[in-house]
């Protein structure tokens, strides 16, 4: 049941990557292109988390995983101090 919990959030996260990306295909909006990134890398953060705690839990995939989520966080904030008017 847990692992179910970390893949619907990493599909949550996907659906919101595609839309934001999808809107800034259409717009040209900068900050939707940050936005999506930020959500994509939080995707696979979810993924690496099911990977870490469901698939592999005698190996510690912590690193990576908080790289994944300093990496989104990176780009939201990039997006909003750099891009936004």
């Amino acid at each position: 049941m847990e692992g179910l919990v970390y893949l619907l959030c990493a599909a949550t996260a996907v659906i919101c990557a595609v839309l934001l990306l999808r809107g800034y295909a259409r717009n040209r909006v900068r900050l939707l292109l940050w936005c999506g990134l930020c959500f994509a890398a939080l995707a696979l953060e979810n993924v690496i988390l099911f990977a870490d705690l469901v698939v592999f839990p005698e190996i510690d995939l912590r690193p990576v995983r908080d790289g994944a989520a300093l990496t989104a966080v990176i780009l939201l904030v990039y997006g909003l101090v750099w891009e936004a008017d």
